[in-house]
């Protein structure tokens, strides 16, 4: 199994010895996902939570029209899947697809309290990384709020600039809430002024 990307990220954080390494790799497992996969879709239980060792997924809401709403990305190194879903394990309103052939190491829900129980160091690692998840959400709301969609675009193209030239863009106008024709315009606009 192809843990030790996981295990490098989890040492930024905390540090795990051999033996809890060993455990760990004991109660993860390893899945490859061909593009255009579904991890989960809108309406199952999300029963994994998922580090991605390569790849490319995002995460979505079909409304009731039909409509994709992208709530997110993940690629090489972040986490997906329905986080809300998997801790209350209720049914998900979010979809995880692959954009690319997606290799993840997934952690099981049955699995993650005895983790925590027999490594308490990895519960201190995932308040960490949803601290994190959820300031960039709040942060996210605040950049939808107060920046206009052009501000939003280069935000994203200067903080994800190897996102932006990975997936479609029509799905990046998807994220950032405006049509695939007017992310051209401000594209246009952007290059006029350079």
């Amino acid at each position: 199994m192809k843990i030790q990307p996981l295990l490098d990220y989890i040492n930024k954080f905390v540090s795990l010895t051999e033996e809890e390494e060993t455990f760990l790799a004991s109660k993860v497992s390893y899945r490859r996902y061909l593009k255009g996969q579904y991890i989960v879709q809108q309406g199952d239980i999300c029963k994994h939570e998922c580090f991605v060792v390569s790849g490319c997924t995002k995460m979505f809401y079909v409304d009731d029209d039909g409509q994709e709403h992208i709530i997110m990305f993940s690629i090489e190194d972040w986490w997906t899947s329905d986080m809300g879903s998997f801790i209350t394990q209720t049914p998900t309103d979010f979809n995880v697809q692959c954009l690319e052939n997606t290799e993840l190491i997934l952690f099981h829900y049955d699995s993650i309290e005895e983790l925590y129980a027999k490594i308490p160091k990895l519960e201190r690692f995932f308040r960490k990384i949803i601290e994190r998840a959820f300031v960039a959400a709040q942060k996210r709301i605040i950049r939808n709020f107060s920046l206009t969609a052009k501000d939003r675009y280069i935000y994203f193209k200067n903080q994800y600039p190897e996102i932006d030239q990975r997936i479609p863009q029509y799905m990046i106008a998807s994220y950032l809430g405006i049509t695939k024709e007017f992310l051209s315009k401000i594209k246009s606009q952007i290059i006029q002024e350079q």
